[in-house]
């Protein structure tokens, strides 16, 4: 394949990845994708930051230093199972009296059940999400690299008749990354590569606001809950940049990487509406341009893979994740500033794998997977009620000519989590949301592609 046919290869499938409007549930933790190659699926994604070609390129940009030229294209989906059930969901206020009968300013505070479906099933959306990398030598020692992925991409979603309204309806985030490498091989045997990143992220965050309810009765007082509810939105999108450095020791049996790549400060731009509120609350209605800020977090990869002999490679990760960067998102409009606090913690996660020559044109892989969910016990959203997975992979590559076919399956097991949160719903203490729930799931992926040496 000539230069100009390597260009266009990459600018459909930039375009492609950026234009098609295809979501995935994430496999990784919390709102991360880490199906960046479906070799790398086949494995439960061990050893891809130590493994060489245009398939390892998200986990170190130092992969392609001897890849020669190559292009690839592969999609990813994920069937999911998933459901959320109510264990006691309450709405609290604090309330100003009617006078009469009680005396002015009295403040009455009542609790009760937020009702609604106590169960809700699918709540996270299944999907596709594609993504393409290519490397051109230039010369004995450099080569550059595109890569377009979909690192972060999530969808979760719930009725206006659903228990977890006042904490979540939609919550989407789409993502396209568009990384620029530049690989050198310094000695026989050790690689570097540096990175350039342009993220877009596109998010969309909606939820229901509770109306002030009747007051009926003197002793004992009863809360009856308005007929209806409010409604607000948050939508916004925008182009941020990051960076990441790797490099790559290769030994007569052992291959070692180690890679970082930086946090991505993201400021979208974009429309809050809030609207359906009545009464005394109608002055909140509103809708105007805003912006919201959030930081998608940093990874250090350590990364090895141990050829036993000509058919056996044994390989093992761990992955530290910043995920503290996202302690929460900060929304600004008119006048206004507020924060939906998310308080993740930092975690570590670990893979091991290995790949079997069958022939010389086919190979079969497993791995298996561990990763914590980021999200604090006592602190886990309907928006994302994430729990720890465990990751069981298998996959194949079949080689034909110049072009080898990659497949690959995983199944993810994820944890029972609580899911508990305490959200002033207008920041002034007179309606209290209190989300008292368990999450459950689990999914099974799917991942194909091909890659072209020429």
């Amino acid at each position: 394949m000539n230069p100009r046919n390597i260009a266009r290869v990459g600018g459909l499938a930039l375009t492609t990845a950026l234009l098609v409007g295809v979501s995935a549930p994430a496999m990784a933790g919390s709102f991360y994708l880490q199906e960046q190659s479906t070799r790398g699926a086949g494995r439960a994604y061990s050893g891809e930051g130590a493994d060489t070609g245009v398939q390892s390129l998200w986990w170190n940009p130092a992969a392609i230093a001897r890849s020669g030229r190559q292009a690839y294209v592969g999609v990813h989906g994920l069937i999911l199972d998933s459901s959320v059930d109510d264990r006691g969901s309450t709405i609290n206020y604090n309330l100003p009296a009617p006078t009469p009968p009680f005396p002015a300013g009295t403040i009455l505070s009542g609790s009760t059940p937020v009702g609604g479906n106590p169960h809700v099933h699918d709540v996270v959306e299944s999907g596709l999400v594609p993504n393409f990398a290519i490397a051109q030598p230039i010369g004995d020692r450099f080569t550059v690299g595109l890569a377009v992925q979909a690192p972060y991409n999530f969808t979760t979603k719930y009725e206006a008749n659903d228990f977890a309204r006042y904490d979540a309806m939609t919550s989407e985030l789409r993502s396209a990354n568009v990384g620029v490498v530049l690989a050198a091989k310094v000695t026989d045997w050790l690689d570097v590569g540096v990175g350039f990143d342009a993220q877009y992220v596109k998010a969309k965050l909606t939820s229901a606001m509770p109306n002030i309810p009747t007051v009926a009765g003197v002793a004992p007082v009863v809360l009856i809950p308005a007929a209806t509810d409010g409604f607000n939105s948050l939508e916004g999108d925008g182009w941020d940049y990051g960076w990441n450095v790797g490099a790559q020791a290769h030994f007569n049996k052992l291959d070692l990487g180690l890679s970082y790549r930086s946090k991505i400060e993201h400021d979208l731009d974009g429309d809050i509406n809030i609207s359906g509120l009545t009464g005394p609350l109608a002055v909140a209605n509103v809708a105007a341009n805003g912006n919201a800020n959030f930081n998608t977090p940093w990874f250090a990869t350590l990364s090895g893979r141990y050829h036993v002999n000509e058919k056996l490679t044994l390989n093992a990760q761990v992955n530290r994740i910043g995920w503290s960067e996202f302690d929460a998102i900060r929304v600004h409009y008119n006048t206004t500033d507020s924060a939906i606090v998310q308080n993740y913690k930092d975690v570590t996660t670990g893979a091991i794998g290995f790949d079997y020559a069958v022939d010389p044109t086919m190979t079969v892989r497993g791995g298996i997977g561990y990763d914590p969910t980021p999200t604090r016990d006592g602190q886990r959203t309907a928006r994302i009620p994430d729990g720890d997975r465990m990751l069981y992979s298998a996959g194949l590559s079949k080689t034909m000519g110049s072009v080898t076919f990659d497949g690959a399956v995983t199944y993810i097991d994820i944890d029972k989590s609580k899911v508990v949160e305490t959200r002033d719903v207008y920041g002034n203490g007179l309606a209290i949301s209190n989300i008292l729930a368990e999450s459950s799931g689990s999914g099974v992926g799917f991942s194909v592609g091909a890659t072209w040496n020429f």
